[in-house]
């Protein structure tokens, strides 16, 4: 026996989620069924995305990568007196 799921969601979230559910070859209605029962299953709900670093991380992280190259790093210190001192230089 099926029963009717409604739910309150964003437009531009139904949207992303049905072109990404087309991308994978499925109906957005599978998916929903198959996480549902995933989560009545294992009690339990997990999330994954690819983690992509904001445009300031990526100019911070470049930055590093360049004061690394060029010797500009000091460290690891093996104790926080060591730390301390080299802060304090």
């Amino acid at each position: 026996m099926k029963t009717i799921l409604n739910i309150k969601t964003e437009k531009s979230v139904k949207l992303a989620a049905k072109r990404a559910a087309e991308e994978l070859g499925m109906p957005l209605g599978t998916i929903v069924n198959a996480f549902l029962r995933q989560l009545g299953r294992d009690k339990e709900i997990a999330f994954s995305a690819p983690y992509k670093p904001t445009k300031y991380l990526e100019k911070v992280l470049v930055e590093a990568e360049r004061e690394i190259k060029d010797g500009k790093i000091i460290g690891p210190f093996a104790t926080t007196s060591e730390l301390r001192a080299s802060l304090e230089s």
